[in-house]
């Protein structure tokens, strides 16, 4: 492939990023809207932007990578994950979104997720909010890298860079307009990402069948078709593994209903007409980025044969669109990829920076902090925990890309999820309760990636997000009852604004 034309489309999209950020930067010196505009961007986003900006800012570098990676070398088996994703994508949007946008404003206006909860129960502890944003540090973290590592695997592939001066150079970008705009930019660079994201999926495989619908077309390498491969039992017929796989395909869906950086942009919407716009557009465009994906990977591995194996099967993607398109057009398609990992990495530094900011900082250190300082604390936060995400990239040891997103996923629905649905539809639901959910699920979501994920083959977002459940069900009923002004809240939810 010829790098010049690739490097010149790369580096037109970076001038396009960058821009956005500049542009937002000098808006925000004109206003006052402090760090609600700066984390929430003043709840003002239009329904195409907010529906895409969730989209790019759920669907990172692994949509592109790591889920056509597995269905190139697994088969069929994988799509229940794809599956998974299109219900909870769904479900989101109809039973949390409308909900959460309503109760947030009616809650103080809160704009984070730590903040919500602890204004839903009008609790004037901080304890809530520090576990959260102690949780979204260290998720985040884990969540960052993965992007940084498909940015770093994707320079070193086409260009031949030095894997880790990609990763750091991709980090320094990410910070730089996520630092300048702030909730804005993010949402506005999200917005044609997603964009891009859908196009890149759609045209590579349906060239790539027209390519190999011609009589002299040849394989890139041997094909070799395992057994099971094209059934959506990997096992075969309904034996464990093919049970477990399903379920832990359906797992992922769990996951919308607990990710900050996805229910925020809920948060965001400007109206109940652009909320509904929102759900639409935001359905639709999931489930073809979810179909496309799983297409590439059953068309690669006709297209490329066995030409990537084991540990190297998320270059599938750029594989195909290194053979198949002229070099400019490449360079285009694969800064669907630099897009993926940015539009995700982007919004996971600016949650937890405003997660710290908002819910540590000025609560526990600095009470009287003013918006400036705010402002400025956040962006500090998002420069330190991009530096963490980059030294988990950069070890070899890391797992690749699927493995962090994987982890990380986990971690945000067992933790979150069940709290978020039962404190939109459960009026009994305590303080207490809710802390002590989030506690349990995040415990038992790590022992069991850590001692039981592999012998079970059961993803551990199953079993945390059942702890979170049932624990903050219980304990609540244990605990004294809401006040009736806490319980005429959540009802106040049900009335459009």
């Amino acid at each position: 492939m010829n790098n010049t034309y690739e490097a010149i489309a790369f580096v037109v999209y970076l001038l396009v990023v960058l821009g956005v950020g500049i542009s937002f930067f000098i808006k925000s010196r004109k206003s006052v809207g402090g760090d609600k505009e700066y984390f929430l961007g003043g709840r003002n986003m239009n329904g195409w932007v907010a529906a895409l900006s969730a989209g790019a800012s759920d669907m990172s570098a692994w949509v592109l990578m790591g889920l056509p990676g597995s269905i190139y070398l697994y088969g069929m088996g994988q799509v229940w994950i794809s599956v998974g994703l299109l219900i909870g994508t769904v479900c989101a949007w109809v039973f949390v979104a409308p909900r959460l946008r309503r109760l947030s404003m009616k809650a103080g206006d809160a704009i984070t997720i730590p903040q919500y909860l602890t204004k839903r129960f009008q609790a004037t502890s901080p304890v809530l909010q520090i576990i959260c944003a102690v949780i979204f540090i260290i998720a985040y973290c884990v969540y960052a890298a993965s992007s940084i590592v498909a940015c770093g695997d994707l320079f070193n592939r086409v260009f031949g860079m030095d894997k880790n001066v990609a990763m750091i150079g991709a980090t320094c970008i990410i910070v730089l307009y996520t630092f300048l705009g702030g909730f804005n930019a993010v949402c506005w660079t999200d917005f044609f990402q997603g964009m891009l994201m859908l196009a890149a999926l759609m045209v590579t495989p349906i060239v790539a069948c027209f390519i190999m619908n011609a009589s002299d077309f040849a394989p890139i390498a041997q094909v070799v078709t395992e057994e099971n491969y094209y059934n959506p039992l990997s096992g075969g017929s309904l034996n464990w593994k093919s049970i477990s796989d399903i379920l832990s395909g359906l797992g992922w869906g769990l996951g919308y209903f607990g990710m900050p950086h996805i229910l925020v942009r809920y948060m965001s919407i400007r109206s109940e007409k652009e909320m509904k716009k929102s759900r639409v557009i935001g359905s639709v465009w999931t489930a073809l980025i979810l179909g496309m994906a799983s297409v590439v990977g059953l068309v690669g591995h006709k297209f490329l044969g066995t030409a990537l194996e084991a540990g190297s099967q998320s270059l599938v993607f750029i594989t195909m669109v290194g053979e198949i398109f002229p070099a400019l057009i490449a360079g285009i398609l694969l800064s669907a990829i630099l897009a993926a990992s940015m539009s995700t990495a982007d919004s996971q530094l600016l949650a937890s920076s405003s997660a710290f900011a908002s819910d540590v900082y000025k609560p526990v250190v600095r009470k009287n902090a003013s918006d400036k300082e705010m402002l400025w604390t956040g962006r500090a936060i998002v420069c330190g925990i991009a530096v963490v995400a980059l030294f988990i990239a950069m070890n070899p040891n890391c797992g690749g890309i699927m493995a962090l997103v994987e982890c990380a996923w986990a971690a945000f629905g067992s933790a979150f999820g069940p709290v978020i649905l039962l404190s939109l539809y459960w009026k009994r639901l305590t303080f207490k309760g809710t802390v002590s959910g989030i506690v349990a699920g995040f415990l038992v979501d790590a022992v069991w990636y850590a001692f039981l994920s592999a012998s079970t083959n059961i993803y551990e977002i199953i079993p945390g997000f059942l702890a979170c459940l049932v624990v903050a069900v219980v304990v609540s009923l244990l605990d004294k009852e809401p006040s009736k002004e806490v319980q005429n809240l959540v009802d106040s939810a049900k009335e459009e604004i």
